[in-house]
């Protein structure tokens, strides 16, 4: 299988290129801002998708949406093309899927509260180990009643229920305090206005879309809007830590391949590891080494080799190093750490040519034969054939009308779960234990103070209402089996 050619070594004059079989072994894209990463990124995906690998990645600044429009091909661009070895070099568009947690650049991409967990949602809720300890309760208090958690209409109820029945909840699952409750209700509010509001919900994102081949055999990239995610950084990294989490627990065991069946990029890789507790950089880790016997691979992006912590690091065979500009004493220190991790090169002073290297220029090295890495390249990158830039909005239309998987997730599905299961039994309690109408009940006087005593008015609950909402909360049976979560449960807590 032919590799991806990433460009032409300028010390060496030799072809710098990444071969298929070791695209799942991950890599790291990083860089000052400005020094040709996006164009990287864009290569990258255009040769793994004329491969028929499919690929995720996300758009944090929009050029990245230019993959699904044929480049320019002025005269500048082909003369790239032929310096840096690119024989058969012709403008041409990617099949592109674009998806949008927010639903207006991109089909809307959902997922459900259960199926996002307590663990990774607590992350998303900025919330405490005591808070975060409620939440578990809360998805335990779901499966026993067999109440499903859907959206965050459903996360209410449950908190509501759980705030009424306290006590009796701390006695069967452990203490919850009303404080605990009113602060992942204010978590919530904050995440719906926030825009989490449409993301959690159905239908739910299947990964089969994400990894889809058209018909002329070639890998289609998926697009993640992000320009508004981003400015929600857990929400950002969070959902893209979800999507990881799925991959691992839904593809098999397959070895290496000859080529990935996925790839992912995770561009703004520092939001991931951010305020990460220790636990969760481990659990991060567990998946990336694990994950490439999936048969997917995972490229960060960043500005920093060291915005990715060292034991991952360690995991990403395939690197290319963009300019970095020595003007503080972190930019140094980067410099220095940079130049450390890479194989050395005879002909190179790898640490003064970091801080040197010119816009479209890269230090590259690559997993070579038996997975050995090859020494670093000075290297000229190759131009993608797609367009360098944004699109524009009719653009934009044009690709989501010809998309395969609009008629799948444009149109929100709301079944009944939690929310509305609690709100029926309610209903259907106080229908069980109605009074018949009073003769003198529309004449007001004893009928009517007795009405307002047992059924209650606008302003106050009454003695029958109390009672039957009681009624429907303690004696609610346990129904069927768990809800199964699915994705969170072995790598994220185990299982609840």
């Amino acid at each position: 299988m032919d590799p991806i050619l990433l460009g032409k070594g300028i010390t060496d004059d030799v072809p710098v290129q990444l071969l298929p079989r070791f695209g799942n072994r991950h890599g790291l894209v990083a860089g000052a801002t400005g020094t040709g990463k996006t164009v990287t990124l864009t290569t990258l995906a255009e040769g793994f998708s004329r491969l028929g690998i499919p690929v995720f990645m996300t758009d944090v600044k929009g050029d990245v949406a230019g993959l699904a429009m044929p480049g320019s091909g002025d005269e500048e661009i082909h003369a790239r093309a032929r310096e840096t070895g690119v024989a058969d070099y012709a403008p041409e568009a990617s099949p592109v899927i674009f998806w949008d947690l927010y639903a207006k650049l991109g089909h809307p991409l959902r997922t459900t509260v259960s199926e996002m967990g307590p663990t990774l949602l607590a992350r998303v809720l900025e919330l405490n180990d005591a808070q975060t300890g409620v939440l578990d309760i809360i998805f335990k208090l779901s499966d026993d009643r067999g109440l499903l958690l859907l959206d965050l209409d459903d996360l209410r109820a449950l908190l509501n229920l759980a705030a009424e029945e306290r006590k009796d909840i701390s006695t069967r699952y452990g203490l919850i305090s009303a404080q605990s409750v009113a602060a992942i209700q204010r978590a919530v509010l904050r995440l719906s206005q926030d825009g989490g509001e449409g993301f959690f919900g159905e239908p739910a994102l299947d990964l089969s879309d994400i990894m889809r081949i058209d018909h002329n055999g070639r890998g289609i990239i998926s697009i993640l809007a992000a320009d508004q995610l981003v400015l929600k950084p857990r929400l950002y990294s969070t959902f893209l830590l979800w999507m990881l989490s799925q991959l691992f627990e839904t593809l098999p065991e397959v070895g290496d391949l000859e080529k990935p069946k996925l790839v992912f990029v995770f561009d703004e890789a520092h939001l991931l590891f951010d305020d990460a507790s220790a636990s969760l950089v481990q659990r991060i880790e567990q998946v990336v080494r694990l994950i490439r016997s999936k048969g997917a691979g995972v490229y960060f992006c960043s500005q920093f080799p060291d915005d990715v912590p060292n034991n991952i690091l360690g995991q990403l065979g395939n690197r290319v190093q963009h300019a970095l500009r020595a003007f503080t004493p972190r930019d140094q220190k980067a410099v220095k750490t940079a130049a450390e991790t890479f194989v050395a090169n005879p002909k190179l002073d790898v640490a003064k040519t970091l801080s040197q290297l010119g816009t479209g220029e890269a230090l590259v090295s690559t997993l070579q034969d038996k997975g050995i890495p090859s020494p670093v390249q000075q290297t000229l990158i190759a131009p993608p054939r797609c367009r360098m830039g944004a699109i524009s909005g009719n653009e934009r239309s044009q690709v989501r009308a010809g998309s395969p998987v609009g008629h799948r997730y444009d149109q929100a599905i709301n079944r009944e779960s939690a929310a509305e299961m609690l709100a029926q039994r309610a209903r259907a309690a106080v229908q069980k234990a109605g009074v018949p109408k009073a003769k003198d009940e529309e004449e007001g006087g004893f009928g009517q103070m007795i009405k307002d005593t047992l059924f209650g008015t606008k302003r106050r609950q009454g003695v029958i209402e109390t009672m039957a909402k009681q009624t429907a909360r303690t004696t609610g049976a346990k129904l069927g089996n768990q809800i199964v979560r699915g994705i969170l449960g072995s790598i994220f807590g185990g299982k609840q």
